[in-house]
Order: C-alpha cells, then sequence, then structure tokens
C-alpha cells in the first residue's frame, strides 16, 4: 500500500497560498536586490507634522541619507512619512515597504522606491534582510511588534546582531524598567539579552551609535 505524500493532504486553497507566498517573497527580494543595506525606521502612524517624534523622525532620516544611509519605513504616515521626508529632502534613498490593510494604508509621498506587500511576515522578513540597523520611536502595537521580533532573532542567534535604538527616553522608560525588574531580575533574560536594546535621546545620537557598531560602510546608489 503506497503512502501518501504531506502534499496529498493540501487543499487548492493551500497549495495557492503557499504559490503566492513565494511569489511575494521573490517579488520582494527582487525589488530591493539594488537597494544598499538601509536603516529601518519605525513608530506611530498616528502623529501629525507638530508632534516631536515627527520632528525628530525627520531629522533622522535626513542625517542618515547625509550620513549616507538608505532610510527603510513602511511607507504609510507619521513617524515612517517623516523619516522618509527627511531622507529624501536630502536626496538620501527613501524606500517604503507598504502593507495592504483592510483600513488602505495609503504610501506617502516621500518615496524613492514603494514595494508592497500583502503577508506582514513577509514584509518582516524584508526589513530584517535589508536593515543594518532599526531605529524605533514611539509607537504602538505594530511599533512593539518590530522591536521584540527583532530583539528575538538577534537573541536567538538567527540573525547577526545589529544597533535596535529606542529614541526618546521618557516613552520607552516604563517599557524598560519592567524589562529590567521583573523580567530581568527574575531571570527571564539576561544582562546581555537586555543590552542588545540601546536608547538614543536624540537623532545625533542615533547617528553615534549606527556609527560606532561593527557595520559594513554605507553605500546607497
Amino acid at each position: 500500500m503506497e503512502s501518501s505524500s504531506p502534499i496529498d493532504h493540501l487543499t487548492t486553497q493551500d497549495i495557492g497560498l503557499i504559490f503566492r507566498i513565494m511569489a511575494e517573497f521573490i517579488d520582494g527580494l527582487e525589488a530591493l536586490a539594488p537597494i544598499a543595506p538601509a536603516v529601518s525606521v519605525f513608530g506611530s502612524t498616528r502623529i501629525e507634522a507638530d508632534d516631536p517624534a515627527y520632528a525628530a523622525a525627520e531629522q533622522i532620516g535626513r542625517l542618515l541619507a547625509q550620513h549616507g544611509y538608505a532610510v527603510m519605513t513602511g511607507g504609510g504616515p507619521g513617524v515612517m512619512e517623516a523619516a522618509n521626508k527627511g531622507a529624501y529632502e536630502a536626496g538620501g534613498v527613501s524606500v517604503g515597504l507598504n502593507i495592504d490593510l483592510p483600513q488602505q494604508q495609503n504610501p506617502n509621498r516621500y518615496l524613492t522606491k514603494l514595494v508592497n506587500f500583502q503577508h506582514f511576515f513577509v514584509r518582516k522578513v524584508m526589513f530584517v534582510k535589508h536593515s543594518l540597523a532599526f531605529v524605533i520611536l514611539p509607537g504602538g502595537h505594530g511599533t512593539l511588534d518590530e522591536l521584540f521580533d527583532s530583539v528575538t532573532l538577534i537573541q536567538t542567534k538567527k540573525i547577526e546582531p545589529f544597533p535596535v535604538i529606542l529614541v526618546g527616553g521618557d516613552y520607552w522608560d516604563g517599557l524598560v524598567g519592567w524589562l529590567r525588574d521583573p523580567v530581568m531580575k527574575q531571570g527571564r533574560i539576561g544582562a546581555d539579552e537586555l543590552s542588545i536594546i540601546k536608547i538614543a535621546q536624540n537623532p545625533e545620537e542615533v547617528i553615534q551609535i549606527i556609527k560606532e557598531a561593527s557595520l559594513p560602510e554605507p553605500r546607497t546608489p
């Protein structure tokens, strides 16, 4: 009696999903292949241009471009728009990895390269693969997801370490304090794992942390 292959148990819908995911990976890798490794900037979509976080993200994007780094964001509004704007107006490479959402997140207008994704996990792979550092400004669930996803990948040695930088100490004090006590104090993480996260009080400190890390030299096209 012949044994069945695992693929025999897949439905037509399952197989179609597999091929759509494969195609999205291929399209994303192809689209980003010409882009030099970038610094990715994350933060809330729910801020306006008069928010201090917007001004900080814009200055970070500008400084990164001036130092030769490509700037990559989720391509949407808020912090993402600000970082892309800073890079774009400084004449740098400004990339947006936009996600298709039910509420329709429209890409911002400060992009030199736009790549659209259907699946968050494919988009996450692209961020990690094409980033030299993650810069994380105040945000909500999505921002925290990007933070802990990158820290976990570094902690478990699934990727080479790179700077994960929280900007604006006051916003992050509660989270970092909780990670220190009770999380680290009770042995859930070690001091070396907590040290993966860096704190920058201003855009200049972000650049300093990135420049002091053992990273490839920027080579924007």
